[in-house]
């Protein structure tokens, strides 16, 4: 069995304000907060004597692992993104960071908000712009209507209210 992994499809490096702000707030709590505790935690577990059995030890040192590969990972990706602080001039059409209602065949309205990858929150309907739904609203305007493969089949939606609120 090989290590080789094929390279992980590209996403957007857009972010809005929000989102920025709860990523940073995410990356200071694990590196000021938690690690420390954990380092404590792992400190007094390896006093005790044998940490071969010592599961406090173990299980402290693989939080650790786990808490910095994800610093390592936010140091990265807030790098790398672009924070879409302006509205767009054409606000007639869904662009980044839009509040957008859809109305499917049956005449159920969705309402979900454009946001990338970091960001995406079912409970909240926030979908990514790199998700089909996404990719597919994306550029169009009022009463269009879309057609998109989503996991159970093709679906067809129209717009029906396209809103960007000031962050």
């Amino acid at each position: 069995m090989s290590r080789y992994r094929p390279p992980s499809a590209p996403v957007s490096n857009y972010i809005t304000p929000e989102g920025e702000r709860a990523l940073s707030e995410e990356l200071e709590y694990l590196w000021r907060k938690e690690r420390p505790l954990v380092t404590q935690q792992v400190s007094d577990a390896a006093a005790l004597g044998d940490r071969s059995e010592n599961a406090e030890y173990i299980y402290g040192k693989k939080r650790l692992r786990e808490i910095d590969r994800r610093v390592r990972f936010l140091r990265k990706r807030l790098e790398y993104l672009t924070i879409v602080e302006q509205l767009p001039t054409n606000q007639a059409k869904v662009y980044f960071g839009a509040w957008v209602v859809l109305m499917d065949e049956q005449e159920q309205s969705l309402n979900i908000r454009l946001v990338g990858p970091d960001e995406i929150d079912p409970s909240r309907n926030y979908i990514s712009i790199d998700s089909p739904l996404g990719k597919a609203i994306m550029g169009k305007q009022l009463d269009d209507e879309i057609k998109f493969q989503s996991p159970s089949g093709i679906k067809h939606f129209c717009i029906e209210k396209i809103e960007y609120r000031s962050p």
